[in-house]
């Protein structure tokens, strides 16, 4: 099992829902439902499998997404849309005749209740989908045993009553209906056992459980316990339903559903598309910005970017608050207060909160796998980024006297340095002692670079000074377009201060804790690495001033010299002789010597 699967498995809730299985070409191979669904994606990793085919489902899954319902009923619904729409590979397919059946209250005088798979465009109310047919029927026959309904389908207009066209039938015999076809019972008695029994069909089951179990009790206490046991299976089926879902609506036909949630710094926007009442797509998308665009600004770029990206033409859409957009021609916004609208909306935050939770549970086990991301993380807290730090570049000006102006850039990464990515840099443009102008060159010179050879930019630039070198970076990286996308703090060598730009009041970091060693080790090897470099340069102008004076004196003679003595200043004070010996020719050792001693050589003559 690859270790990005792993963690998506240990973080998933053990609540029902829906699982899609996709390779490595991100294609959905397998759609699955689950009333655990942490317990039944992991049933397919921890073991072997013996059959052939789900081996080898396994052996191709690359990549896990979830969906979060209410019920284990959604879940089966959901599934089964979307195993119609994607039709995965390892999938049994469901072909459009395998439809689950509704319960339909026929509009017409002394309305019919009766099941069926084929929801028609009338005024009849329909309820359902039911993915249990026991489960429906047991709710039907409990109906009809309440309510004395007619179940034959004669047009029952008053006009055909009263001219006496119809004959009560056996059903009005034994008690299964009032005879309303003969004017026996009116239609607004029969429309009040209508009305009771759309509650119930709605949920509201109180009632039939209260008769059920009284029935039941009656059963017992005459010792028939069969027919009480029978009782028993329809009480336990009763209290088990659910007859609202969120994934199937006879309600809501055709829309767009978008919710937003935010957590921990970061924002992720849900959306639902439902075709003829059915979710068929479901997609969440973490948002970006650096700005200070507002939710309804936020939601308004995600609608756009939704809407094209599959295609949708639905002229409503739910949502939490009126959002910023301004393509409305034929758009119609809705607010929902209650009822399926305001569940589908409900369903849609539920998802995108559990997208910003899965991936903090992702960063918490990459955090736990890797000791030195827990000091990063607390880093992040402590300087109040929005990304993680990964990448951290610290820069340091160093001349003498105004001499030999470098910079150095050192580089951390994953918390620790990374010695192949520091670089140095020579002033070029910068005459005198100009640490400002200095950080301005050095700062345009590396990202320009970055940028134009697309590297990896850090999330985080730590500048060696305090405000007016912070001052002079903040212009290089608003000049870049890059103000906004890299956090830049300076810190203050004195007193430790940490200063952001544009705000004059410092931060000052625990003394002890780790966030402010990470800095001052980041500014700690940015000075060793620019004095190191400057002292080498000076080093070198040194030696070019001390031997490339004596003519005659070819570089290999020089590195002679400099392998045996070192330094210039040893190569002053060593003997004739021995100048003559690391040479190797008595001519140019006696020639260095004299250029160094030149009143020896007036003594001798």
């Amino acid at each position: 099992m690859e270790k990005n699967l792993k963690n998506i498995v240990e973080n998933l809730p053990d609540t029902p829902g829906v699982y899609l299985y996709k390779d490595k070409d991100q294609k959905i191979i397998y759609v699955g439902k689950a009333k655990h669904l942490k317990r039944r994606v992991s049933s397919y990793f921890n073991r072997i499998h013996e059959r052939g085919k789900t081996q080898m489902l396994v052996n191709k899954i690359r990549h896990i997404e979830t969906i979060l319902v209410e019920t284990e009923w959604d879940a089966l619904l959901l599934e089964n849309n979307l195993i119609k729409k994607y039709q995965p590979r390892y999938n049994i397919l469901l072909k459009d005749g395998k439809t689950y059946p509704w319960i339909c209250v026929k509009n017409e005088p002394f309305p019919r209740i009766f099941s069926t798979r084929i929801r028609m465009r009338d005024s009849s109310r329909y309820f359902g989908p039911y993915p249990s047919v026991r489960l429906m029927n047991t709710l039907l026959e409990l109906i009809h045993e309440l309510y004395p309904l007619r179940n034959c389908a004669l047009p029952l207009s008053e006009k055909n009553i009263q001219q006496g066209k119809f004959k009560v039938c056996l059903q009005y015999h034994i008690g299964k209906c009032k005879g309303p076809c003969e004017g026996l019972q009116t239609e607004n008695e029969y429309g009040e056992d209508i009305r009771h029994i759309m509650q119930i069909i709605g949920g509201n089951t109180s009632q039939v459980l209260r008769y059920l179990r009284d029935k039941m009790d009656k059963y017992s206490t005459a010792l028939a316990f069969e027919k009480a046991h029978a009782i028993k299976q329809k009480i336990d089926i009763l209290e088990n339903y659910q007859s609202k879902s969120a994934v199937v609506s006879a309600v809501v036909h055709r829309v767009d559903v978008l919710n937003i949630a935010e957590q921990d710094g970061e924002t992720a926007v849900n959306y639902l598309q439902v075709v003829n009442g059915s979710i068929i797509q479901v997609h969440t998308i973490l948002v970006e910005y650096y700005g200070d665009e507002s939710p309804a600004e936020i939601l308004g770029f995600a609608l756009r970017d939704f809407r094209t990206q599959f295609a949708s033409d639905n002229k409503e859409i739910i949502v939490p608050f009126e959002p910023d957009y301004a393509n409305t021609e034929g758009l119609h916004f809705t607010v929902p207060m209650q009822g399926d609208k305001k569940t589908l909306l409900q369903l849609s935050e539920k998802n995108a909160k559990y997208f910003l939770l899965e991936r903090q549970q992702k960063k918490n086990n990459y955090v736990k796998q890797n000791p030195d991301k827990e000091r990063l993380q607390t880093l992040q807290k402590d300087l109040r980024l929005s990304e993680l730090p990964m990448h951290i570049e610290c820069f340091d000006n160093s001349n003498l006297q105004g001499t030999n102006a470098v910079s150095a850039c050192v580089v951390f990464k994953n918390g620790k340095p990374s010695p192949k990515d520091y670089r140095h840099f020579q002033v070029k443009t910068v005459i005198g002692a100009n640490d400002f102008a200095t950080m301005r060159e050095v700062l345009t010179r590396r990202y320009t670079r970055l940028l134009a050879e697309g590297l990896s930019l850090p999330q985080l630039i730590v500048i060696d000074g305090g405000k007016g070198q912070l001052s002079s970076a903040v212009e290089v990286l608003s000049g870049l377009g890059l103000m906004g996308k890299i956090a830049i703090i300076g810190i203050a060598k004195r007193l430790e201060e940490i200063y952001y730009p544009n705000d004059p009041v410092p931060l000052y970091l625990d003394k002890m804790g780790s966030s402010l060693k990470i800095i001052q080790h980041l500014r700690d090897e940015a000075h060793r690495f620019g004095i190191t470099y400057h002292r080498n340069l000076r080093s070198k102008e040194s030696l070019q001033s001390g031997l490339d004076n004596i003519f005659g004196l070819g570089e290999k003679s020089k590195y002679l010299l400099l392998q045996t003595f070192k330094t210039v200043e040893e190569i002053k004070k060593a003997s004739e002789e021995a100048l003559q010996e690391a040479l190797g020719h008595r001519g140019r050792g006696s020639k260095v010597y004299y250029f160094f001693n030149p009143l020896s050589q007036t003594n001798d003559e």
